[in-house]
């Protein structure tokens, strides 16, 4: 328990290999409440991820009067519901457009420009990233391979390529609210 009280303390202060440590530690604890939250191994391992990368920014809040694995599942069974709410609404909003009966789904030439923009702002800004942050981006996302299928190819470790996709989601996101 020291050890883990150690990295965090390390974590606190941006220390990434006790980041790697502690997302390895916890990984399948928080991976298997998913699974039987979901039944689904894909929405298990976003939330997951989601779960870690919502812990680390946040680690400065962590309060060590409490265990750090019920913590995390506690901010993983709140993702959980955010992410059940949003597609709650979304199936909402389906049901009200379906009712109106939309008969022409296509999409206009605006919207066909509008995409083809969002494209290519959004490639612009990959190719901005490191070539291992944006090599991990076109796997998961241009191919959309699975992580064990990426970590292959790399010859990684599941869990390194999880956390290289976490780190090139976070500079990709930094990366598009800082230009606009």
């Amino acid at each position: 328990m020291t050890e883990i009280k150690d990295h965090i303390a390390k974590a606190k202060v941006g220390n990434q290999i006790s980041f790697q440590f502690l997302l390895d530690f916890f990984w399948n604890d928080v991976y298997r409440f998913q699974l039987k939250k979901t039944n689904n191994e894909y929405e298990a391992e976003e939330i997951s991820i989601q779960t870690f990368s919502r812990a680390f920014d946040k680690i400065a809040t962590y309060n060590e009067n409490y265990k750090f694995k019920t913590w995390l599942i506690t901010i993983s069974k709140n993702i959980h519901i955010d992410s059940k709410r949003v597609n709650s609404l979304q199936t909402t909003r389906v049901d009200k457009l379906a009712a109106k009966n939309i008969v022409d789904e296509s999409p206009t030439v605006e919207d066909q420009l509008i995409a083809e923009q969002n494209l290519a702002n959004l490639l612009f800004h990959i190719k901005q990233l490191k070539p291992h942050y944006e090599e991990v981006i076109r796997y998961r996302y241009f191919k959309e391979m699975s992580y064990k299928e990426i970590a292959e190819i790399l010859n990684e470790p599941i869990n390194n390529v999880k956390v290289k996709l976490l780190r090139a989601k976070k500079l990709l996101a930094e990366s598009i609210t800082h230009r606009e």
